[in-house]
């Protein structure tokens, strides 16, 4: 593994560790766990909540790719997450859209300006299934070169 990956990995271990306590901190005492945090969304981490679990769980990812010294076995685990995440976002957000119960008001998503009323829920769902696709095929890309370089 090269310096920079080390280097790199190591600040993404400490940045997620501090986003799950902030993301504790947030869901316990502010009561604040579906605060939304666009900044954290490439992690996975879209509300409060999801940091306080997320951020331990990329934090133990990065530990263990830097003890392993197995930078394509980190991408593989990134790719194998977002098959995951987009894929029970996918659900979640089909589900808001037949859901009698708001959860999540549509004018205040992003999309909302360009897909009003209720399709905003399957724009939401088709983006995440493309996500599913997309880490799918990185993640069989990078099983097959984390298998040959074993």
């Amino acid at each position: 593994m090269l310096k920079w990956q080390t280097c790199f990995l190591i600040g993404f271990a400490i940045t997620n560790l501090l986003a799950s306590f902030k993301g504790f901190y947030e869901s316990s005492k502010k009561k604040n766990a579906y605060g939304e945090v666009f900044v954290l969304g490439p992690l996975g981490i879209f509300v409060w909540g999801d940091a306080a679990v997320f951020g331990i769980f990329w934090a133990g990812a990065a530990i263990i790719t830097i003890l392993l010294t197995d930078w394509v076995l980190f991408l593989l685990i990134f790719s194998l997450f977002w098959v995951v995440r987009s894929f029970g976002e996918t659900i979640y957000w089909f589900n808001q859209q037949f859901s009698t119960i708001t959860r999540v008001e549509p004018k205040g998503r992003p999309l909302y300006k360009y897909f009003h009323n209720d399709s905003v829920w399957f724009i939401y769902q088709i983006c995440q299934q493309c996500i599913t696709v997309v880490s799918l095929i990185f993640s069989l890309y990078f099983a097959n070169q984390w298998i040959m370089s074993l």
